[in-house]
């Protein structure tokens, strides 16, 4: 299936459903749960603002700082909306301006556990609203791929989808690259990234994550429980309730 919705000014707009859980018995559900780029793009009564309405979203989580979303702007107010900014990075990074021996592997393996550690309210938080959402959510932060990422891998672990899923999911970002990088140049007069690596998304990054979070929690799940203080067996039973349907063999 195709993730990627058809909006002209999101470009990282997508379903996370459609993944099926290894046995193959289940899959999550399509149209409830959806990452995108910043929803502060979106523009009222736009062809894209009646294409997102049509989506029946009622919470729009966003992970950016505070000072992001008031100057590149926050979805637009609707009544059937409610919108929680729940910022996870405490320690901001200027990835566009990183130097082209960088590796995005590991650089960016180190930010996403920085920000795992720093982040637990928030994380728990935003994790505790998709939990009880019976309505379609959507995530974001800038681009999509890095907040947004780290999100939508511990959502999807919890929903019992296998690593291989999980780090194909985020590489899906790079069918917006090359849009994200246009909006990008048009924002710094035309300038490029001083890094190649810039709004790529490879999948060593993923992989180099989630290892991460293995050896020094024991498991995803076990970051969940140790780290955030949830209980990950209850919190792992309520998203798989609302979010997993029984597979019909669809990819």
């Amino acid at each position: 299936m195709d993730r990627h919705l058809p909006f002209t000014t999101l470009h990282n707009f997508r379903d996370l459903g459609g993944y099926r859980t290894p046995d193959g018995r289940h899959r999550v559900r399509p149209g409830r749960l959806y990452r995108s780029d910043s929803l502060g793009k979106l523009t009222a009564g736009s062809p894209d603002w009646d294409l997102f309405l049509s989506l029946g979203v009622v919470t729009v989580i966003d992970l950016r700082h505070p000072w992001e979303a008031q100057r590149a702007g926050r979805v637009p107010a609707h009544p059937s909306l409610t919108y929680r900014n729940l910022s996870i990075e405490h320690r901001y990074y200027d990835q566009a301006a990183q130097t082209p021996d960088v590796a995005p592997g590991p650089y960016l393996a180190e930010r996403y556990m920085e920000v795992a550690q720093d982040g637990t309210e928030e994380i728990r938080r935003a994790l505790e609203l998709i939990a009880d959402a019976d309505a379609p959510l959507v995530f974001h932060c800038a681009s999509g791929k890095d907040r947004t990422g780290q999100l939508a891998a511990l959502v999807l672990a919890l929903l019992g989808i296998d690593d291989d899923l999980i780090t194909e999911d985020y590489t899906l970002t790079e069918r917006a690259t090359s849009a994200l990088l246009a909006d990008w140049r048009a924002r710094h007069d035309g300038a490029s990234p001083t890094w190649p690596h810039y709004l790529y998304a490879p999948a060593s990054v993923m992989r180099l994550y989630l290892e991460a979070l293995a050896s020094r929690y024991g498991s995803t799940q076990d970051y969940v429980e140790k780290a955030l203080g949830m209980d990950v067996e209850n919190l792992s039973a309520t998203l798989r309730n609302n979010l997993l349907e029984p597979s019909d063999g669809a990819a």
